[in-house]
């Protein structure tokens, strides 16, 4: 990896940590010079074991994170889930399950970040969403809800925190390769072409692709940059 946005002593959280995107923010930020502060429900890696949705997570997260960093520059909030549904069927509890971590769990983690941010010279906040932030599809109805919360919850804050010098912007990955996905994309062949041939660009985005983006955001090269939802997804969503 290319130095280029220079994130010397800066101070970050990435949730979801371990695998896929977060792996490979939380390498790319520490490339730039940051110092991570991973956590992941798996905790591999060195990073913090902890369910971003439990009760009292979030405290206990930025808790440890101040004891490990001193302080917060960076929120970057990635971690989540995806399942299929139809809606015939679909449970309450795996509507609640979806919510609570892709949703609820980043206004907890914020919330609780807050003193943290509006005393740092420089501070970020990255939301993970998804191209379902802007449309939704059949079966994903859990998903398409949460991650539309996630881009309105980014702008508000946005508005709300913009005083503070505070910046917030959300990411929105179309399909990423990554181990989870890697599976679903070998058991089902066609849904992995779908994506590729409806990016012009030709391919399947890489957890790297996504992490470029968040480092730019983090930097001060954005600075003026917030209460956006970023589409990284190879101009997939950009045609029919």
């Amino acid at each position: 990896m290319t130095i280029r946005y220079g994130l010397a002593g800066m101070k970050a959280i990435v949730t979801g940590a371990a695998s896929g995107i977060g792996l490979a923010t939380a390498a790319r930020l520490r490339v730039e010079g940051a110092d991570v502060f991973g956590v992941d429900i798996a905790g591999d890696g060195g990073v913090l074991g902890i369910d971003v949705s439990a009760p009292g997570a979030s405290e206990a997260i930025i808790a440890a994170a101040l004891a490990q960093l001193g302080g917060l520059d960076i929120l970057v909030c990635n971690a989540g889930i995806s399942a299929y549904m139809a809606l015939e069927g679909h449970d309450d509890a795996a509507w609640d399950n979806t919510l609570a971590i892709n949703l609820t769990a980043v206004f907890r983690l914020v919330r609780a970040a807050l003193p943290l941010l509006k005393a740092s010279h420089q501070p970020r906040i990255i939301t993970i969403g998804s191209v379902m932030s802007s449309y939704g599809d059949a079966g994903m109805a859990a998903y398409a809800a949460s991650k539309h919360g996630v881009l309105g919850l980014t702008r508000s804050l946005a508005t709300e925190l913009g005083p503070f010098g505070i910046t917030a912007n959300c990411v929105m990955p179309g399909a990423v390769l990554t181990g989870i996905t890697a599976p679903a994309f070998a058991a089902n062949p066609e849904f992995e072409t779908y994506w590729r041939e409806k990016s012009p660009l030709k391919r399947i985005a890489t957890p790297a692709d996504i992490a470029s983006v968040i480092a730019f955001l983090a930097s001060d090269d954005a600075r003026f940059v917030s209460g956006h939802g970023i589409h990284v997804d190879g101009a997939a969503t950009a045609h029919p």
